[in-house]
């Protein structure tokens, strides 16, 4: 007699559809039900990245069962490319001008490879109705240990940023969100202080944090709830995505501490907020996870700064001329942009182990 072990699916690709109607658009979920719902214009993009990631939560898998999709369905997600290679990434993809998105379990060079793609920090495993107070102490105050460098998690929460905010949002907002994104508390509160906006030249202007609000990515609290912290900034975010972060918080505050110490050195403190971030996303990107390089594609880079290409040759002339890097070109062929770090500098700068 054979014996044999049934283990229900596990789905780990979820669509979602927005139609475009009279009243507004309509969201479409072909695991949920047939009808739509009903949205107002403005929350069309929160509300998609929301229900994807109840999905997410409400179907985990551990990381050793996990699977490229992507090549599970033929691989034509995306161009041809060398084959499935790297960690498995839970990956969001914007298809048809924002009509269809998708998030869905796709290797590393699948997701690279894939047009309007971004990585998204994954979902915490925990059920939402886990109770923590049937824990022990110890177990409670455990800490995940830390996986990957600080350089990867910015690396990742930027490419999901690109994916998450409108492409109108500045600079200065994108360097805002990345910090609010990294220091969020479980229920997708953060406080970010004065002294950390003041040393990133963001402390005078509130025009970033008004363009979060109306791309309806945070909303600022009343200043009876920043913690008590005098002249900090206390935001409630609204992308479900980051609510339920891994890893621990710690680790996360770690690479928060890391992206702020890059666009405050010296040589990058006078520069517009378009060359700070463009700086950062080079250095986030200096580490590949099996090594070092100093290339990255041309239309990632352009997605994650939400730059044309004149705006970041800009950029890129003014890393130039203060020196933070040596030179930069463009690939004709592959349209990879490649850079030089200067003669003698310990590039990236600030590397925390």
């Amino acid at each position: 007699m054979r014996l044999c072990t049934l283990r229900p699916h596990v789905r780990r690709t979820w669509t979602v559809e927005l139609r475009p109607q009279r009243g507004g658009p309509m969201l479409y979920c072909p695991l949920c039900t047939s009808d739509g719902h009903a949205l107002l214009a403005p929350a069309a993009q929160p509300a998609v990245l929301a229900h994807l990631a109840q999905h997410a939560r409400h179907e985990p898998l551990p990381a050793h069962l996990r699977t490229c999709q992507c090549h599970e369905r033929g691989c034509r997600w995306h161009p041809r490319h060398r084959g499935c290679a790297g960690p498995v990434l839970l990956v969001l993809t914007r298809e048809r001008g924002g009509r269809l998105w998708r998030l869905s379990d796709i290797c590393t060079a699948c997701a690279s490879a894939t047009p309007g793609s971004a990585v998204v920090p994954d979902v915490s495993p925990t059920p939402p109705s886990a109770k923590p107070a049937t824990s022990p102490p110890k177990a409670r105050r455990a800490r995940v240990p830390r996986g990957a460098r600080p350089e990867l998690r910015v690396r990742d929460m930027l490419s999901y940023l690109a994916a998450a905010l409108p492409w109108p949002v500045s600079a200065e907002a994108r360097l805002i969100a990345l910090q609010c994104a990294l220091r969020a508390s479980a229920p997708g509160l953060a406080v970010i202080h004065a002294g950390l906006l003041r040393a990133m030249r963001l402390a005078h202007s509130p025009a970033p944090w008004n363009e979060l609000e109306q791309a309806r990515w945070l909303c600022l609290l009343p200043d009876h709830l920043s913690l008590q912290r005098p002249g900090g900034v206390a935001v409630r975010l609204l992308d479900a995505a980051v609510h339920y972060q891994e890893p621990a918080r710690r680790d996360r505050l770690h690479a928060a501490g890391w992206a702020m110490r890059v666009v405050t050195q010296p040589e990058l403190r006078a520069l517009p907020a378009e060359a700070r971030l463009t700086a950062l996303t080079l250095t986030a990107h200096h580490y590949s996870g099996t090594g070092w390089c100093t290339s990255v594609e041309t239309d990632r880079l352009l997605r994650t700064c939400a730059l044309d290409r004149s705006r970041l040759a800009a950029a890129l002339d003014l890393l130039v001329a203060v020196k933070a890097i040596a030179t930069w070109t463009v690939d004709p062929t592959t349209e990879d942009l490649h850079w030089e770090p200067p003669p003698g500098s310990a590039f990236p700068a600030h590397e925390v182990s």
